[in-house]
């Protein structure tokens, strides 16, 4: 579903114009695809793993904006005005699996995990400074439970009570996209009113998704030269 037309700096619909989004916790890139498909561009990225970040600038030209490391380091007035922001903010003190890790090491999880758990403050540190049209955040289906709901519902009330954001979420597979199970939590948040769902996406049918061997290099000669 297309965002709905908002029109300051330039934050329109799929028909064409431009908008400027920042790409925070960016991974590879995966985030960056869609929104560079509806028009947008990228104006800062950030992400702290140092071979990510080599497959960040093969895969896109990132010499057109800065790619930070570590975003902490990045003062706020810093960064560009952008009227969108994505940040796939780190899991692993939030997920099943990381969670039973730092259990077993007797480590703090969630928002008590130094290294991890309080970047999604720094996000709201810069949405505060920049207060951008639009943002959407992304994390494992796990936040919505973790420390019997108490974590999300900070994460919840920060955004719309003291951001003053009208925030919608939705737990998404990505097995209609990818071969594999993965729930992922997306939290879309508008800085004005709007009649956008996240229940109105049109995605594929998760029980037909793709198979592993329908996107392995079949080395057998049929494959398009690189």
């Amino acid at each position: 579903m297309p965002l709905n037309p908002i029109n300051r700096s330039g934050l329109r619909d799929a028909g064409g114009s431009t908008f400027r989004f920042v790409d925070l916790f960016a991974g590879i890139g995966g985030l960056r695809l869609g929104f560079e498909q509806i028009g947008g561009r990228c104006v800062f990225a950030a992400e702290w793993n140092r071979f990510s970040r080599e497959t960040y600038r093969a895969n896109f030209d990132s010499g057109a904006h800065d790619l930070a490391g570590d975003v902490t380091a990045v003062a706020e007035r810093r960064i560009p005005e952008h009227d969108v922001l994505l940040a796939g903010f780190p899991c692993q003190p939030f997920s099943i699996a990381g969670v039973s890790k730092k259990n077993s090491l007797g480590r703090s999880h969630g928002f008590a995990c130094d290294a991890q758990g309080t970047l999604f403050f720094d996000i709201v540190c810069i949405l505060r400074f920049h207060r951008p049209r639009a943002f959407l955040l992304e994390n494992v289906k796990h936040l919505l439970s973790h420390d019997q709901g108490r974590t999300f519902g900070v994460i919840r009330r920060t955004l719309a009570e003291d951001l003053r954001y009208d925030v919608r979420w939705k737990v998404i597979d990505a097995r209609g996209f990818v071969p594999q199970h993965r729930e992922r939590l997306f939290i879309a948040g508008f800085r004005e009113d709007c009649d956008f769902s996240l229940d109105g996406l049109d995605l594929p049918d998760p029980t037909w998704g793709p198979r592993l061997a329908t996107i392995l290099h079949p080395e057998d000669g049929t494959e398009t030269p690189e």
